[in-house]
């Protein structure tokens, strides 16, 4: 099976240049002047814009919220923060409890991860397959 080569295009600086101008003198819009100069990336001119440091021609995304949502955000970005945290706490615990059992194997000479799974199989419902 052979691969479908695709034909990179390289724009030069004086091209870009120029849908640059298009874009702030003749007031065209970023889809208007990739329709016009055949441009197929979508964000191709957006990345020429912040190259040439004309980022003010971008399209600005404002985001309108409601005191409501606004409440929501900050209680779920904290309610993110306490599990992250929580979850930090029961790491350290599980690796502290592994370190304890390795530890015990060690000085005891058994195995209590074994013997600790052999004892829930006893309790754990087995299905019949």
């Amino acid at each position: 099976m052979t691969k479908k080569s695709e034909t990179l295009i390289r724009y030069s600086t004086c091209f870009k240049l120029q849908v640059i101008e298009d874009i702030e003198k003749r007031g065209l819009t970023i889809e208007s002047c990739r329709m016009k100069y055949g441009i197929r990336g979508t964000s191709t001119i957006q990345q020429w814009l912040l190259k040439y440091g004309k980022a003010h021609l971008l399209n600005k995304v404002l985001r309108v919220e409601t005191r409501g949502e606004k409440d929501e955000l900050k209680r779920l970005q904290s309610e993110i923060k306490s599990l992250k945290q929580a979850y930090a706490e029961l790491s350290l615990e599980h690796k502290c409890s592994e370190k304890v059992i390795e530890l015990s194997d060690e000085l005891f000479g058994t195995d209590l991860k074994k013997k600790y799974a052999l004892e829930l199989s006893k309790y754990s419902v087995k299905k019949k397959v």
